[in-house]
């Protein structure tokens, strides 16, 4: 486990998915397995995540300022933000109830106020992404004060245009859309999710939990490899 913090933002949304995944992911990550596929997912939406950047050409990447370091970051991140009132930060860390996010894109108001940005390559808000933003928008408004929380996505194709709830530039390539209020209604609900799955993180004993339809959706489980070889093995007697 980390220094400083028991859950990240990519533990959480896993142990939504599967509490024994989450546990592996605290104890044993390094039986988790992408496939071909899913890198180049991964690479795409970084290529994304860097279009969007170059949108905000004032930005500061603290992931340069400290690596791989992570228990830095909100140290460091709250530094930055008091020293520059307008600061615009990629990779801003917060730390709160053991939990720690990373955010995309952090622009501080004068008033000390911050607008949150979260980057997600797909072409529509999907629930995945909306439970992402909200375990972010959990931590950070527990530790600055939020003016607005912001999911950017990229545009559906221009066959199929789909819907949004907001965009404010049709011009760009993504569109931004505003979730704060309905954030910030689901902050008891996530402090319930992140005391269940502290103790899960906490636990020396790995959950059993069976493998089913949730090792696909709503992604692909990296370790259900793992947990599929207990079946196989059960099958040859």
């Amino acid at each position: 486990m980390a220094k400083g913090y028991l859950l990240t933002k990519s533990k959480y949304i896993r142990g939504l998915q599967c509490d024994r995944a989450l546990w592996l992911d605290v104890h044993r990550p390094n039986l988790a397995r992408y496939s071909a596929e899913q890198m180049r997912r991964f690479d795409r939406g970084r290529d994304f995540e860097q279009a969007v950047r170059d949108s905000f050409p004032t930005g500061h990447n603290i992931s340069l300022d400290l690596g791989r370091n992570t228990s830095a970051y909100p140290e460091h991140t709250a530094k930055l933000l008091d020293e520059n009132p307008e600061a615009v930060l990629f990779e801003a860390g917060f730390l709160y109830d053991d939990v720690l996010v990373l955010a995309d894109i952090v622009c501080q108001r004068p008033d000390g106020s911050l607008d949150i940005f979260e980057i997600k390559s797909g072409s529509k808000l999907s629930d995945t992404y909306r439970r992402d933003a909200a375990i972010q928008h959990y931590v950070i408004a527990h530790c600055r004060p939020l003016h607005s929380f912001n999911v950017i996505h990229a545009n559906p194709p221009a066959d199929n245009p789909g819907s949004s709830e907001q965009s404010n530039n049709s011009e760009l390539p993504f569109t931004i859309v505003d979730l704060t209020d309905d954030l910030a209604a689901q902050s008891d609900t996530i402090a319930h999710n992140i005391s269940i799955m502290k103790d899960i993180a906490l636990d020396t004993k790995e959950p059993t939990t069976p493998t089913g339809q949730h090792c696909l959706e709503p992604y692909a489980c990296p370790y259900q490899h793992y947990c599929a070889q207990g079946i196989r093995q059960l099958a040859l007697f």
